[in-house]
């Protein structure tokens, strides 16, 4: 009994694009196409191809008949990627194992940047915000201006480490205690004392951690920090790492945004989010 045939040739498989390709395996997995599984290829593959035809959509369209790009903004684009590496070898090495070379990167970087332009000019048609939305939007958010109380903290670290004589659990305790008693009568001197005696990288900032919520820092710090006053040293705290001094700034009082001062973020967000419906109602809109 003869078998019929299918003479139709199965259909190739659409060539992707390097820098696209290359582009879409960073955004995914953080990898360049070589480093990735087969899976995860495949994956890449896939968002490449839809991404090339989407930008392929976006200039044909006819806002895309005007847009000129500059050989400064190219040359700027290029340099932009070239100042990744160290020197001309690395780069260029990096190039060829992505199959792209100077011409291929320069085409893909001229066609990303007209891609760009075009995006920009169709969000600045999106409508602006008035007063009444960012009113609504403010009543409808209210969770999103409160502000928890908040401390600017310092420490001083001594950690515990019983390979180190200096560092062994009566040592460092020691140690500590000396820096707490003269920071008792010398508070102002808590800086100085952090960048000579702190076992913490912040030491070169004078112990400084920064403003914090509750909850940030190991619960020790956490629970002495938000019980002392704005400018006193705590007394020592042992955490799971060693002991610490900490010390309070300041104190920033718990606090909800009014209308006033949340309007500028309140815009910004809106303004993103209408610019962002109008690209995609634009799209939409375009051929297949």
């Amino acid at each position: 009994m003869s078998q019929s045939l299918d003479m139709n040739p199965p259909d190739k498989p659409a060539k992707v694009d390097p820098y696209t390709l290359l582009r879409a395996a960073l955004a995914l997995f953080k990898k360049t196409p070589d480093e990735l599984r087969p899976d995860e290829l495949r994956q890449a593959e896939a968002q490449a191809i839809n991404e090339f035809k989407i930008e392929s959509r976006i200039l044909n369209a006819p806002e895309a008949g005007a847009v000129i790009i500059s050989d400064k903004e190219l040359q700027d684009a290029y340099q932009e990627i070239r100042d990744r590496y160290e020197n001309d070898d690395s780069f260029f090495s990096d190039l060829e194992k992505n199959h792209l070379n100077h011409e291929s990167l320069s085409a893909a970087l001229y066609r990303q940047c007209r891609v760009n332009v075009v995006m920009e000019l169709i969000a600045s048609r999106s409508p602006d915000i008035n007063e009444v939305e960012i009113g609504i939007y403010y009543h409808l958010h209210t969770e999103q201006f409160n502000r928890p109380e908040q401390r600017e903290a310092c420490h001083i670290f001594i950690s515990i480490n019983p390979d180190y004589p200096e560092n062994t659990r009566e040592m460092a305790l020691s140690r500590i205690q000396e820096l707490s008693e003269k920071l008792q009568k010398k508070p102002y001197k808590f800086a100085e004392l952090a960048l000579k005696h702190s076992e913490c990288p912040t030491a070169l900032q004078g112990g400084v951690l920064g403003i914090v919520p509750r909850g940030k820092l190991y619960p020790e710090l956490d629970d002495v920090l938000f019980k002392i006053k704005a400018g006193e040293v705590s007394e020592v705290v042992e955490s799971e790492i060693g002991f610490h001094l900490v010390l309070c700034k300041q104190i920033k009082k718990a606090e909800t945004l009014s209308l006033q001062k949340a309007a500028p973020k309140i815009r910004e967000i809106m303004k993103e989010r209408s610019r962002r419906t109008c690209q995609r109602a634009w799209l939409a809109s375009l051929p297949k």
